[in-house]
């Protein structure tokens, strides 16, 4: 049976437009507040909802959370995020891309493929700019949060839900809210059993109908290279080393390469992705790019980040191989073409970490560690992007260093998303049994994977990494306390293993984003509510 409460409060919040980076966050925070508040459980409790602002937010976003007590401390979370991506990709239909109803009508007008045709006809899906990722997810939320208000004294627990803005890039709400989260849990004595996010799920396959249980979320690094050359004229081009030659060989050796891949039991993460790719000159010259910038989207299911930086470093260091021997090979096919001898340059490959730069530099008398925070600081003035900041530092220290031929310096840069990883298989096995019971009643399939495969707010939820492997990366993330400071110790203090049941849906991101009724409105809330009955109601001893 179709939860038509939920289903129209998913219908409001899409109509709340809430792209991130605008006022329509803090609007939708607002929306859910209001929605809380009217629950006669928090009228009588009205000290049981918190809205969080933002830490130094010049949109005033806020997290709303809020818990309903029951006679224990087993807590489960619910969590979802408020934000969407932008709606440029809607077209001639973007005035309607936050009126779902409006939007389906329109969508009758337009060319669309076979099966976006089809899902709209059956007037099985809604379609609209967040009703796949993740307003319905959050309506499902807030139905089951009323249904459980109405009669606390069947928990034997605790049930709190945390609606989290600023999800779609830099996770500032889920990480505002995790010293929070950890606050309650001393002052109220929870005692975190797991968190379920109810983010999108999707077909993995043309015609895959079994829906998917996600026990853990990846991981993300995002890797950056600043690259330098050697620049010459381009008329002779071969005497020196363009850095785009060298960027455009490290792209070729690590974007979609699925020999990096981080595969942990079998389940393999979708292989490193450029991000961005570009030289650094800043008008038009006829020399030959000097230097460049490369960063990467790396996905990480369990392997440290000292083992993750070592393939990187060899996929850099093969890529500067290749991009020498192309020197030397077309200079020598150019001196066959024109008999003419030409100059060729050549050099050592040269790859380093930011930290070993930083030690290198760190030797030398020309090197003051407050003249590297001044020009972080004055980048951060300039409003330079945070991953852009580190190469103001990084030119700074080659120079401390003497060197002059040409490098790759690896760095890291925000966001980093720890992975969740869950290894307890008691956990694992009941909530595989949840399922199994939800199978017979619903006739739905279910299977279950260990990672979320998209980034998600559940990594900052939990800190799987050794702390050596942490201080290894803090070593190789220039300007760590100001570009991304993480509450490391809160996080690794919750340890909250992560589940994503989510709404199920298709095309999240794309103008044709659409969510299921039926099962997302049907059979979501039953297996939400099955898992509550199952920890918070005795099912589980």
């Amino acid at each position: 049976m179709i939860r038509t409460d939920m289903l129209s409060a998913a219908k409001d919040l899409v109509k709340i437009p809430s792209v991130n980076g605008t006022e329509g966050e803090r609007k939708v925070s607002e929306f859910l507040e209001r929605c809380l508040r009217a629950f006669p459980y928090f009228r009588s409790h009205p000290d049981q909802i918190i809205t969080q602002e933002l830490k130094d937010d010049p949109l005033h976003r806020r997290n709303v959370i809020a818990w309903v007590k029951g006679n224990g401390n087993r807590t489960i979370i619910l969590h979802g995020h408020m934000d969407t991506v932008g709606t440029g990709d809607y077209g001639p239909l973007e005035k309607y891309a936050f009126d779902p109803d409006a939007l389906g009508e329109h969508m009758n007008d337009v060319s669309l493929r076979k099966e976006v045709r089809e899902d709209l006809s059956s007037g099985d899906y809604m379609f609209g700019r967040g009703a796949c990722d993740m307003k319905s997810g959050d309506a499902v939320i807030l139905g089951i949060l009323k249904d459980v208000s109405e009669h606390p004294e069947d928990l034997d627990g605790n049930l709190l839900v945390s609606f989290n803005p600023v999800e779609e890039n830099l996770h500032s709400g889920i990480l505002n809210a995790v010293p929070l989260l950890l606050k309650l849990k001393e002052e109220q004595g929870f005692d975190y059993i797991l968190a379920i996010n109810q983010d999108y799920i999707c077909p993995l396959y043309d015609g895959d109908r079994v829906k998917t249980i996600y026990t853990g979320a990846a991981g993300k690094l995002l890797p950056c290279f600043y690259i330098r050359g050697k620049v010459t004229h381009v008329g002779q081009c071969f005497e020196g080393l363009d850095a785009s030659l060298l960027a455009s060989e490290l792209v070729r050796g690590i974007h979609l390469n699925t020999a990096l891949s981080d595969v942990y039991n079998g389940e393999v993460t979708m292989p490193p992705s450029v991000l961005k790719c570009r030289d650094l000159k800043s008008w038009y010259n006829v020399q030959t790019a000097q230097e460049a910038f490369v960063y990467f989207n790396y996905f990480v299911h369990d392997a440290s980040i000292e083992e993750l930086t070592s393939r990187l470093k060899l996929a850099a260091q093969e890529a500067f191989c290749r991009a020498l021997e192309r020197n030397v090979r077309e200079s020598s096919r150019y001196t066959h073409q024109s008999h003419m001898q030409v100059k060729t340059f050549e050099c050592e490959p040269k790859v380093i970490t930011y930290g070993e730069l930083l030690e290198e530099a760190g030797r030398s008398d020309a090197y003051h560690a407050e003249k590297a925070a001044s020009i972080l600081q004055e980048e951060q003035q300039k409003g330079t992007d945070a991953r852009e900041i580190p190469i103001a530092i990084i030119r700074y220290l080659l120079a401390c260093t003497g060197r002059s031929e040409p490098v790759m310096v690896l760095y890291y840069a925000p966001p980093y998303c720890p992975h969740n990883t869950v290894k307890e298989k008691n956990l694992l096995d009941e909530i595989h049994t949840i399922a199994e019971g939800v199978e017979k009643k619903s006739g739905e399939r279910y299977r279950m994977m260990q990672f979320f495969p998209s980034l998600s707010d559940s990594s900052y939820l939990k800190l799987d990494d050794t702390d050596t492997s942490i201080q290894y990366l803090r070593k190789n993330f220039p300007g760590w306390e100001k570009l991304y400071p993480l509450p490391l110790e809160q996080m690794r203090a919750l340890s909250i293993p992560a589940i994503n049941y989510g709404c199920y849906g298709k095309d999240a991101h794309q103008w044709t984003e659409r969510v299921n009724i039926p099962y997302t409105f049907g059979v979501l809330p039953i297996l939400i509510q099955d898992t509550i009955d199952f920890y918070l109601k005795g099912g589980s001893r």
